[in-house]
């Protein structure tokens, strides 16, 4: 009998216990969202949400840091308020999203800033309190006396924070989990330099977590985590490396932060340009894709036309994704494709959009093909009629008065003629074609800037000279004058003297009259270039009698000179545009004709500067360079020489900018020395038996170029 009662007992709790469940279970199943409103009471934000049914524990909830927004999950219920979004804008409260699918109801609190909240429930109703976002930045004022003045004094109190852990994601990234001792703490995130920075607001830290982590050997861009207690905040200091992005998202007590590797996707979702949506998080199992793109109609505020034959469903779990790459990603996974209009999706398979793009295209040809055609002429300001009509039509042979060609560029039933007279343009054609054409004239006829280019052509020329001569002469006058010339050597022997064999036979007295201005030796010094004549000192030893005499005359001659030529040809051309300038003289020379006459020619000796310039966008000048300097050099038989000097080349030259665009240097040194040999290898004595020269040339050609945009202001 006991066993029996005991059985029926048992049996008796399972069905309170199952009764109790179905009944929660069918009281979150028929409880639904009537009414969101929202107000501020007592400095605190309130969203009130009235329910069909009371519920029977919180609500589940997360909030993401940025954008900002708060999170609640209804399960069971459903949207009563027939609304999708509710426009609040008050305080730090924009809007609310209220999204059914998958048998629950979601609530996403769009916010202005990142704050904490709390929940309270009230009956049908539950109330969600948003922290003032002044309290992480200022000194709160007083609260105002109303319902909540106690709870918001309380929600100022130091927290505590209970622990700090790390862990390793599946996907490589470092994720910080911060135990909260409340889901009320403000939380101020941000990046300093290399660094990320979490400032916990008014929080304490127990001195057991202050401490620096180091987490290297996880594989995961964080190498250290620092925590310290600063005031009434707690400061964390986290150090990846790398490339890395990060995100961070509470749920009630937990704060995590999770840093990833950046990674370069090679799939077609990020190829081009960058997503710029507004980011979300999506999850959700087995969701018909048509309930999925209204729930980003509702995100977007986009107006979302979907096919009929857009069906099936999708299982996703997105995270911190903007919505445009939530979108393809979507489209993607169902072969779906996207035509946007204004603020219309109009979202279809790929192939219904293409056959309806290729329908479109083909009518509009159809209705261009029995358009009416109009003729419009446009009068050219800058440009050339005739050049205009050779780029816009498909053939090169111009445009003259009357000349109509068929172009490319206007439709198959359109021509165009040019009028060179009045430099004007007319062109028959569709009303969309003639409007094209007019936006490509505003595009070509336009005002060429125009550059003025200066060169300087610098040439120098430094001499030096030095030349040293002697010449050496004597006489005997003893034999002339009726004594015996020369000195005697033995017996009637005698050694005579002379400049030369007929002063040694006057001199010996054997007929003939000595030359007294015949030298031994002859080494004048040499005539340096430029320089006419030289110095000369000349001394004359003889005796008492005057019939015997030695001369020596010494000459010299230094000359140092400078000389400098600069040549500055100028020139304004416009763009692209090659002009040339030359200045000199044109010389004669005798040419045989074929058939043997003979002919005068010219050959030019002139500076030339010839230059093509191109403005790049950066408004740098690319210029192509032929640059001649040629002079008269020395007259042949054939004719006369031309010296030439030729640069030609290529440089970048910022405008207004100078540059040396090459040199041409020559140095010429010459050193010679004649002497008599033996005689002038005698030390000291020796110099009196040779002579010597000694020049130098240098000569250095330099040229500079300076291109300057004219201004619009200059030209006129």
């Amino acid at each position: 009998m006991m066993g029996t009662h005991r059985r029926i007992l048992h049996k008796a709790r399972w069905g309170i216990a199952v009764g109790g469940w179905f009944l929660g279970s069918l009281a979150w199943a028929q409880s639904a969202i009537e009414s969101v409103s929202g107000s501020i009471q007592g400095g605190t934000e309130v969203v009130r949400i009235e329910l069909s049914e009371a519920l029977a524990a919180d609500p589940t909830g997360f909030a993401i840091q940025s954008p900002a927004r708060i999170a609640l999950d209804f399960p069971g219920a459903t949207n009563g308020t027939g609304k999708s979004v509710v426009e609040l804008n008050q305080g730090n409260l924009r809007s609310i999203n209220i999204v059914e699918a998958s048998g629950r109801s979601r609530l996403v609190l769009n916010l202005k800033s990142a704050t904490s909240y709390r929940t309270e429930r009230q009956g049908k109703a539950l109330l969600i309190l948003l922290d003032p976002v002044a309290t992480s930045t200022a000194v709160k004022p007083p609260a105002q006396q109303g319902v909540f003045e106690a709870k918001a004094v309380a929600g100022t109190d130091v927290q505590l924070i209970r622990d700090v852990d790390f862990r390793r994601g599946s996907d490589g990234s470092g994720r910080i989990v911060v135990g909260l001792s409340s889901s009320q703490v403000g939380v101020d995130l941000r990046r300093e330099g290399k660094e990320l920075v979490v400032d916990f607001l008014r929080s304490s830290l127990p001195e057991g977590l202050r401490r620096k982590l180091d987490v290297v050997d996880f594989g995961t861009p964080v190498q250290t985590i620092s925590s310290v207690q600063q005031g009434e905040s707690v400061r964390m200091r986290i150090a990846p490396v790398g490339d890395w992005e990060h995100s961070a998202y509470q749920s009630d007590s937990q704060f995590v932060i999770e840093v990833r590797q950046k990674k370069a996707d090679v799939s077609k979702l990020t190829q081009g340009p960058g997503y710029s949506g507004e980011k979300l998080s999506l999850n959700f199992q087995n969701i018909e894709v048509r309930s999925l793109l209204q729930v980003i109609a509702d995100f977007t505020n986009f107006n979302i036309v979907t096919s009929d034959t857009v069906s099936g469903a999708l299982t996703l779990r997105l995270k911190d994704v903007p919505w445009d790459q939530a979108l393809q990603i979507i489209m993607d996974a169902k072969g779906l494709g996207m035509r946007k209009s204004g603020s219309v999706l109009w979202i279809a398979p790929k192939d219904e959009i293409d056959a309806r793009t290729k329908r479109d295209f083909e009518s509009a040809m159809e209705i261009q093909k029995l358009e009416p055609l109009r003729t419009q002429g446009f009068q050219l300001n800058y440009a050339k009629s005739a050049d205009i009509l050779l780029q816009i039509t498909a053939n090169n042979s111009g445009g003259g008065v009357g000349n109509s060609v068929s172009s490319r560029f206007l439709s198959e039933r359109g021509s165009a003629i040019s009028e060179p007279r009045t430099n004007q343009l007319f062109v028959t054609d569709t009303p969309a074609k003639l409007e094209a054409v007019k936006a490509l004239l505003l595009t070509l006829d336009v005002p060429v800037r125009q550059v003025l280019i200066e060169a300087r052509i610098v040439e120098a020329r430094d001499t030096f000279g030095r030349a040293l001569g002697v010449r050496l002469g004597g006489g005997d006058l003893r034999a002339q004058r009726g004594g015996d010339g020369g000195y005697g050597i033995g017996g009637d022997n005698r050694l005579v003297f002379g400049t030369g064999y007929e002063n040694a036979v006057a001199s010996s007295g054997s007929g003939g009259t000595v030359n007294t201005s015949g030298n031994f030796v002859n080494l004048p010094a040499a005539k340096l270039t430029g320089v006419s004549g030289t110095g000369s000192f000349a001394l004359s030893i003889f005796n008492s009698a005057a019939n015997r005499f030695l001369a020596l005359e010494l000459s010299a001659m230094e000359a140092d000179g400078q000389g400098k030529i600069i040549s500055s040809p100028r020139l304004v051309t416009a763009d692209q545009t090659k002009a040339l300038i030359e200045q000199g003289t044109e010389y004669p020379y005798s040419v045989t004709a074929p058939n043997g006459a003979t002919t005068i020619a010219f050959k030019k000796a002139v500076l030339k500067l010839e230059v093509t310039p191109q403005i790049t966008p950066e408004g740098d000048i690319i210029l192509d360079l032929d640059v001649n300097k040629d002079s008269r050099g020395e007259t042949t038989t054939q004719g006369v020489a031309i010296d030439t000097k030729h640069i030609k080349t290529q440089v970048l030259v910022q405008n207004g900018g100078t540059v040396v665009i090459g040199g041409i240097f020559e140095m010429e040194e010459t050193n010679q020395e004649s002497k008599i040999p033996f005689l002038g290898d005698v030390p000291v004595l020796g110099h009196l038996f040779k002579s010597r020269v000694r020049e130098s040339q240098k000569r250095e050609m330099l040229v500079f170029i300076t291109p300057k945009m004219i201004s619009d202001g200059l030209k006129r």
